[in-house]
């Protein structure tokens, strides 16, 4: 029986985005099937493949996108959120075959379900982006999510608090504003894709809550407290307002590990 890293390092190394989304959906459905063994034999990459389009620039190099009604502007708003979603499946990937032997078989299966639903979200946001006449690479993109993850590569509870724990759940502040401005612009299909991302972050971000806090229980520490440590650690600049407090505390992330941090560049905002 093939080992799910195996499986999971094929997925990371797909580099079209069709395949690499059809990829990690087959890797948590055979996963979820019992098709794949418990093993880890084989290394996560060091970086996921990636296509040769979009072209990745540094975050202060990126276009602006244009006012908000236009079509370029539209498809803008469209290809960025396509990309986050895009670097979303290797992240959740690389997460389940990184630190998958040490955290065991329920970690692997939420992280697989979550790259799975990252998939899916992509291939909804790459279908809007071909109703209006584009594609995911027609723009440039930045690298700024897995960047922010790289550094967590040698450490589980770091890189649980930094994906989930904010790279995630910066999402659930930016897209209710983000979907009531398409609604209002008479864009109700868009709006319903944005909300069932949103639906699906919320789980997303309590899963790795969930995962960080079982981790600091088994150590003794307190969550609250470990987790301001690492966020201080790992990312530049701190936490930037206002907040989605209900839907963060929908997701066990209360305002006891945020709160404080509350000022200043949040340096996950995409």
């Amino acid at each position: 029986m093939r080992s799910v890293a195996s499986a999971i390092r094929a997925a990371l190394l797909a580099a079209e985005p069709q395949a690499k989304a059809f990829a990690a959906r087959k890797v948590a459905r055979d996963w979820r099937l019992g098709r794949l063994a418990f093993a880890f034999d084989e290394a996560m990459p060091d970086r996921p493949a990636r296509p040769a389009r979009p072209e990745l620039l540094p975050p202060g190099r990126m276009p602006k996108r244009g006012r908000g009604g236009s079509d370029r502007a539209r498809i803008a708003l469209w290809h960025a959120l396509a990309h986050i979603e895009f670097v979303a499946i290797d992240l959740a990937l690389d997460m389940a075959g990184r630190f998958g032997a040490r955290m065991g078989e329920e970690f692997v299966s939420d992280f697989l379900a979550v790259a799975a639903d990252e998939a899916m979200h992509f291939a909804l946001l790459a279908r809007k982006l071909a109703g209006l006449g584009s594609f995911y690479g027609a723009l440039p993109a930045h690298d700024g999510l897995w960047e922010a993850a790289d550094g967590t590569r040698h450490d589980v509870a770091a890189r649980l608090a930094v994906v989930p724990m904010v790279l995630e759940a910066r999402g659930l502040d930016i897209t209710p504003a983000t979907r009531d401005r398409i609604r209002a612009a008479g864009d109700e299909h868009g709006a319903r894709i944005l909300q069932r991302i949103l639906d699906d972050e919320i789980r997303h971000v309590a899963v790795g809550t969930r995962h960080f806090v079982a981790l600091c229980t088994e150590s003794g520490e307190m969550a609250e407290n470990r987790w301001k440590k690492l966020v201080a650690q790992h990312l530049r600049g701190t936490l930037k307002a206002p907040f989605n407090d209900s839907a963060r505390s929908a997701a066990g992330l209360s305002l006891g590990f945020y709160g404080a941090l509350a000022t200043g560049k949040d340096p996950a905002t995409p």
